[in-house]
């Protein structure tokens, strides 16, 4: 099929990826049946836009930023291995609960990945939407289907899922794949980057060194998930190491301790450290004498916060402005 004609079939498939390859030899590389599709949720305002009218009154079209960084790493993904250094970084699924996928995260690049599952690092550093969702579109996810309760036995791909959550550094790791990798474009502004999955056949991984922190919680069989998190968190370990440890079932009293889909976990451990810092902490404060407003600017997302005297009590405010970058 030449490259002008496949580039039509593309078009027809996810309109506006014509807008993104450029050169028709690398439009005939990508097989769209094989390597990526497209999913559209009810009500999409991305399907009456097609990237040109900016309906979401975003400066830069979401799906266009997605779509980009997958063909940077597409050439990479076309056999049925990934080698690279996993962050490391581990997917819980939700989806047939109690049945779920579980899987690393590996990109196929060799070195420091750290950054691309630690999301305290990217204000620090200057990370731009972009970067996050090249970072986040290069990590490719294997998927093995396990019971929750296997996590106290796991077989041998659970288990080294869960030895690389424990790791300090990044991993590396080799999967073999049942099948290519494959990207879906949910054509929605407001979707995070997913980036390409497969089934698993096997995987392998080199542990550079446990965090000593997480080792020591995991090795505890009478500690409660909660006071393990607690625990972790006062000991310094990034909000998001505790959300992956829970997540592959590394903590809990042992006889109780099962996988947790990683949405979940990441609102488990969000609403446990604040309930725990609220009750423990900030309630036994001095009261303000003062009226403060504090605000920063990450990633065109604008936060203020206002602290005004008088008993603890907490409300959020979130709006959205149109052609603005916040």
């Amino acid at each position: 099929m030449g490259g002008r004609r496949f580039v039509k079939l593309v078009k027809r498939r996810v309109p506006w990826l014509e807008h993104v390859i450029e050169r028709g030899d690398e439009a005939g590389d990508l097989n769209v049946d094989e390597a990526l599709s497209a999913r559209v949720p009810s009500g999409s305002l991305c399907v009456r836009c097609k990237a040109s009218r900016m309906l979401c009154g975003k400066p830069t079209c979401p799906i266009l930023v997605k779509l980009r960084a997958y063909l940077k790493v597409e050439p990479q993904l076309r056999g049925l291995s990934v080698e690279g250094t996993s962050p490391p970084a581990v997917f819980v699924g939700r989806l047939g609960y109690p049945y779920v996928d579980v899987g690393p995260l590996v990109p196929p690049v060799r070195g420091d990945t750290s950054i691309y599952d630690s999301p305290e690092r990217w204000l620090h550093e200057g990370v731009d939407v972009e970067g996050v969702v090249e970072m986040r579109m290069r990590l490719v996810r294997g998927r093995h289907r396990v019971h929750v309760e296997d996590a106290e036995g796991p077989d041998r791909l659970l288990e080294a899922v869960q030895e690389a959550a424990l790791s300090a550094r990044p991993v590396d790791a080799e999967m073999e794949l049942k099948s290519r990798p494959r990207a879906s474009i949910i054509l929605d502004d407001d979707v995070q980057p997913i980036g390409p999955s497969a089934p698993m056949e096997d995987v392998r991984v080199e542990v550079h060194g446990h965090n000593a922190p997480l080792e020591r919680v995991y090795g505890d069989a009478d500690l409660k998930a909660e006071e393990a998190i607690m625990e972790l968190y006062r000991r310094g370990v990034p909000i998001t190491q505790i959300q992956r440890a829970l997540s592959v079932g590394l903590m809990g009293v042992r006889g109780r301790r099962r996988l947790v889909p990683t949405r979940w976990s990441i609102t488990a451990v969000d609403s446990i450290v604040s309930r725990r810092l609220i009750e423990d902490e900030v309630k036994h404060m001095e009261e303000l004498s003062e009226y403060r407003v504090y605000s920063v600017n990450v990633m065109g997302n604008e936060f203020v916060v206002l602290m005004l005297p008088g008993k603890w009590s907490y409300e959020s405010i979130e709006a959205w402005c149109p052609g603005t970058d916040s």
